[in-house]
């Protein structure tokens, strides 16, 4: 397998199993840089290229365009962000008021954590359809069908 062509190199194709891999070594990074004070966002930051490299590599092999990852990179935050804009509103609103914490806000508090699920669950879907699916077979316009088998 070439390591270097699989994170950081956005076209040609790779099957399930080099996404797999490719993606817990990215989870393993990542959790490592969590762990690294001061540097660890860099690492974490990095690894962003790396994993839009593994799933457009693996959008081309089902035949698709590696821009279909921008939806959950935008779905997500747009999501996280409204919902966290509706708690402002709603400490806005609470303040101008009584000054307590009303229904209002405490429901803005829990669509937040909604927000946060349901952003994880586009991710986890995505993922999943990604690395789940067949390849299209032979070749296709992203270039030559990968090899099942990968040598690590």
């Amino acid at each position: 397998m070439d390591w270097k062509n699989l994170f950081f190199s956005a076209e040609g194709r790779i099957g399930r199993q080099a996404f797999w891999i490719g993606w817990l070594c990215l989870l393993g990074a990542n959790v490592v840089a969590g762990w690294v004070p001061f540097f660890g966002w860099a690492l974490s930051l990095a690894s962003i290229w790396c994993s839009i490299c593994i799933h457009s590599k693996r959008l081309h092999d089902m035949g698709q365009t590696g821009w279909w990852q921008v939806l959950p990179w935008v779905f997500g935050p747009v999501l996280v962000f409204g919902s966290a804009i509706s708690i402002g509103v709603s400490a806005a609103l609470a303040a101008i008021g009584n000054g307590e914490p009303d229904l209002a806000a405490l429901t803005a508090l829990g669509g937040f954590f909604i927000s946060l699920f349901v952003a994880f669950a586009v991710w986890l879907a995505f993922t999943l359809w990604v690395g789940c699916s067949t390849g299209q077979p032979g070749d296709n316009k992203y270039g030559t069908a990968p090899n099942t088998a990968v040598a690590i």
